[in-house]
């Protein structure tokens, strides 16, 4: 092994040190591994030496073990080494969207009375390019396609489109659909027969989950899982400066009330009303696009920080925007996952929710 060059991580590999362990996001390949601290706190304090003056650092007591950090960064292609590391700049974390809105949920029941074709064409003229719909009533496959044709016969800035839903026969075989819309990017379907998941059949589009969950209103909403982690440039810059969750989106409730989310109680106006871009400019609707997981209470301790997605409508302390996710079941201070509604501490906070540990 190179003792004298001085080592690189590769600029789209990048440690995230959390309390107990780190990881490195490879956002190249999509992929995430966990680090000890000491490792991570070479790589953040001493890229750029040498490894035989890392060891000197050290005060060669740790050789062996550096030596085995080092092969283990070679072996998964995290670093090289060269004579020029001043030719090889970090890659920049900055992140920019030219787009007012960029995504949005939209939420539909047997009572909602609003024209949800006039909410496409205003998300279309701010830009939005991705939306989820989510009904809680049973709909026929056919108004979803209808849906899709709209957006493709408008050349919408949409370009894709989850759904939720609950199960009826008509969404036994969705693989077709899947395919022959290319908007479409998946389907969560609940009140099923079965739990299953239907990988992705279009690139990274087009996944199904059929779910035996009931499905009742807006507080399924905020579920934090490692299931969830996505690893990527895009997600991985926007979680280091915004909100995972709430940066550039808007939301619909069942009542067409105007939100930052359906799930989250502060409304802005109704659609009925007021457009979109009124109760957009309004001077608090964008507070908590800045609220990102290096400030969120136990969130800015966690190694999965900037893979994860985060919730301010149900949080520990309702009274803090900086609390942890209340559906959040992660310790970085032991590394384990429990059920996050068995949370004793939670209780109160679960039943002011009304969720009633679900």
């Amino acid at each position: 092994m190179v003792q004298n060059k001085t080592f690189k991580l590769f600029s789209n590999c990048i440690p995230v040190k959390g309390a107990k362990r780190s990881t490195i996001c490879d956002l190249q390949r999509n992929e995430v591994k966990l680090i000890p601290n000491d490792l991570a706190e070479i790589l953040i304090k001493y890229e750029g030496k040498a490894i035989g003056e890392i060891k000197v650092i050290y005060q060669n007591k740790y050789d062996s073990i550096i030596d085995e950090y080092f092969e283990f960064l070679l072996e998964n292609e995290f670093i090289f080494f060269t004579n020029q590391p001043e030719l090889f700049p970090k890659m920049s974390l900055d992140w920019e969207d030219p787009s007012v809105i960029n995504n949005a949920i939209i939420d539909r029941d047997s009572n909602s009375n609003y024209d949800l074709y006039n909410i496409l064409d205003q998300l279309d003229e701010l830009n939005c390019r991705h939306i989820e719909l989510r009904y809680f009533n049973s709909i026929e496959l056919t108004e979803i396609l209808d849906i899709l044709k709209y957006l493709e016969n408008a050349q919408s800035t949409i370009i894709s489109v989850d759904v939720t839903m609950p199960y009826n026969e008509s969404l036994r075989n969705l693989n077709d659909v899947i395919i022959k819309n290319k908007r479409l990017a998946s389907f969560k379907i609940f009140n099923s027969l079965e739990d299953t998941f239907t990988p992705p059949l279009k690139e990274n589009m087009g996944f199904i989950i059929y779910t035996k969950k009931q499905i009742k209103n807006s507080s399924c909403c905020g579920l934090i899982s490692k299931d969830f982690f996505v690893v990527n440039t895009p997600l991985f810059t926007e979680s280091v400066n915004h909100n995972s969750c709430l940066n550039h989106k808007v939301g619909i409730d069942v009542d067409g009330n105007i939100k930052n989310c359906p799930s989250m109680k502060k409304s802005f106006g109704n659609v009925l009303s007021q457009t979109l871009e009124e109760c957009l400019n309004k001077k608090t609707f964008k507070k908590y696009w800045k609220v990102k997981k290096d400030n969120i209470n136990i969130c800015k301790d966690c190694e999965f920080r900037h893979i994860c997605t985060d919730c301010r409508a149900f949080i520990e302390d309702p009274n803090d925007i900086y609390s942890k996710p209340l559906k959040c079941g992660y310790n970085p201070y032991t590394n384990e996952w429990k059920d996050w509604s068995t949370n004793k501490l939670n209780i109160k906070t679960i039943q002011s929710y009304h969720l009633d540990g679900k």
